[in-house]
């Protein structure tokens, strides 16, 4: 169960943590500002990869889960739990900051900002890029090494400042569904749980066609010990 406690608390952490610069944003004006959000983002993922990688992977994201599992990197009796756990970790976070601010910022909910398929096309190759990224510097189906944590955590705070003002830059279902249910803000909340996905899985033959090598990956690897 280690596995499945690391996923849980990594996405606490992290949604509590990057939504929470959001809320905390909101209630006191200007103090994170834009760039603030997005780093804190950036660096909360960094740390829960090198705190957890070794235990669970850090995919802390149903779509990072998803990409894993089409690489043919984890099996489908870890995936769904490992999804069970980000979700349930999400929505503890949620659930924190609603008791500590209230309903502020929408808890951080991702929103678009121009038209739905604007957003869905963001999301979508936000998450291919950043799907791609964790494919060629894990191993296995563990986000670990000297730099996954800095290059993936580079790659989620670059994405966030670029794009979080238009589409949210969640590239993630879970960490956009707790805040979205939390805090009953439900429009348009298809975006971030399908563009993800889809991103994630665009990703995959990416990733073989650059550098990716299956049958490397024996049944001892494909499961976090």
């Amino acid at each position: 169960m280690n596995k499945y406690a690391a996923e849980l608390l990594g996405t606490f952490a992290m949604v509590f943590a990057g939504t929470g610069a959001i809320v905390i944003n909101d209630v006191n004006p200007g103090s994170v500002t834009h760039v603030g959000i997005a780093l804190t983002f950036g660096l909360v993922i960094m740390a829960m990869i090198y705190a957890v990688g070794d235990v669970s992977g850090a995919h802390l994201n149903p779509a990072v889960t998803a990409g894993f599992f089409l690489a043919g990197r984890l099996t489908g009796r870890t995936a769904i739990p490992y999804v069970l756990s980000q979700v349930a970790g999400a929505f503890l976070a949620s659930f924190v900051l609603l008791l500590l601010f209230g309903n502020r910022a929408h808890l951080g909910t991702t929103l678009p900002l121009g038209s739905p398929w604007q957003s869905f096309g963001l999301e979508l190759l936000l998450t291919w890029l950043l799907m791609f990224v964790i494919l060629c510097v894990s191993t296995g189906p563990k986000e670990v090494g000297v730099m996954a944590g800095t290059a993936v955590g580079g790659v989620i705070a670059l994405e966030a400042m670029f794009a979080g003002p238009i589409c949210g830059a969640s590239m993630n279902p879970a960490r956009s569904i707790a805040p979205a249910l939390v805090s009953g803000t439900f429009a348009n909340l298809w975006i971030y749980i399908l563009a993800p996905v889809l991103g994630a899985a665009a990703a995959v033959p990416c990733w073989r066609i650059t550098r990716g090598d299956s049958s490397a990956f024996h049944a001892k690897n494909t499961e976090p010990e």
